[in-house]
């Protein structure tokens, strides 16, 4: 009796678009993970380049991302972004690395600018994937704990979670587009408070990366002692919000 032809003859038609609209969203989501697959097991130049852009991240060498980014000459700006993307899905590591190196490499002005672009794209892969697989497969990749987190947030603050979000260094930023794109916050919504909230961010790390790149540790260090906290937080409210039943039980 729940099928879509028990649905009102009006409903109907949007219950059955909202099903098609999902199911497109996996099936192109799963031909660019096949396609990024196939490239990965195929072609040993893509898997080279790879496994070199996650080694370089992972040790957070700014001065190796830069000359791995400018090694793609012209292409280099769409090379920065890739790797931005790829830090979002992939690596562990704080984006504002990249940001650090696109400053480094282009200047103030045209590395601030590619990162704001590089963090929008790389926000609005997870936000898509996100809204096309569901809860389950976004906590696998993200953690329960840290969704959980985030779910809290955006039910006090909506929209507005995503702009003070960006602007505060350290917290995770592909968390929160995952975790929006639970919600039935609009896409364009999403995008217009990201590129807000990380305009002056990414201003700040172009300049640092261009001036003193030797201030990646103290944000790599900072941004760890943050993440720390919340996570530690986070931990705290879980066990206390599990004691009160029982608590409420004697």
């Amino acid at each position: 009796m729940n099928g879509p032809e028990h649905l009102p003859y009006a409903a109907r038609p949007a219950r059955l678009n909202a099903r098609a609209v999902r199911w497109l969203r996996v099936l192109l989501l799963a031909a660019a993970a096949i396609v990024f697959g196939l490239l990965y097991l195929l072609s040993a130049g893509f898997r080279f380049e790879t496994n070199q852009a996650l080694g370089i991240l992972g040790r957070g060498d700014i001065a190796g991302l830069r000359d791995y980014i400018l090694s793609f000459g012209l292409w280099a700006p769409v090379a920065s972004c890739f790797l931005m993307v790829l830090q979002a899905l992939v690596a562990p590591v704080p984006s504002f690395l990249i940001t650090f190196a696109n400053g480094l490499a282009f200047g103030v002005f045209w590395g601030w600018m590619l990162s704001l672009f590089g963090h929008v794209l790389a926000a609005a892969v997870c936000f898509g994937i996100s809204r096309a697989l569901g809860r389950v497969p976004v906590e696998v990749l993200v953690g329960k704990t840290g969704l959980e987190s985030a779910d809290r947030w955006f039910e006090r603050w909506g929209v507005y979670a995503v702009f003070a979000g960006r602007l505060l260094p350290g917290v995770a930023f592909d968390a929160i587009s995952y975790a929006a794109g639970l919600t039935r916050m609009r896409f364009r919504s999403f995008i217009a408070a990201t590129a807000l909230g990380i305009f002056p961010q990414t201003f700040l790390y172009s300049y640092l990366g261009r001036q003193a790149p030797e201030y990646v540790a103290l944000f790599l260090v900072t941004s760890g002692l943050v993440i720390l906290g919340v996570v530690v937080v986070a931990v705290v409210r879980y066990r206390r919000v599990r004691r009160k039943p029982k608590e409420n039980l004697r």
